[in-house]
């Protein structure tokens, strides 16, 4: 229950802080979009060269199926 309410209390001092300082909130906001652009990018190109390597690796690893022969019946 001292949860509930607690969690009650950090709600509505949230939203009150958010329409007091709205604008302030915004220039924050605005300040983050780069910063995550940069930083999602930097882990996309990461993961991409990643995926190559593995990629690549999985083709030298792996030696080419063999093909079934055909039994002769006499």
């Amino acid at each position: 229950m001292k949860i509930l309410l607690g969690g009650i209390v950090a709600l509505v001092l949230g939203v009150i802080g958010l329409i007091i300082w709205f604008f302030d909130f915004l220039m924050i906001l605005k300040g983050m979009i780069p910063i995550a652009l940069i930083l999602g990018g930097a882990l996309a190109i990461y993961l991409g060269i990643e995926d190559i390597k593995t990629s690549a690796s999985s083709e030298e690893e792996t030696p080419p199926a063999p093909t079934p022969e055909k039994e002769k019946k006499e």
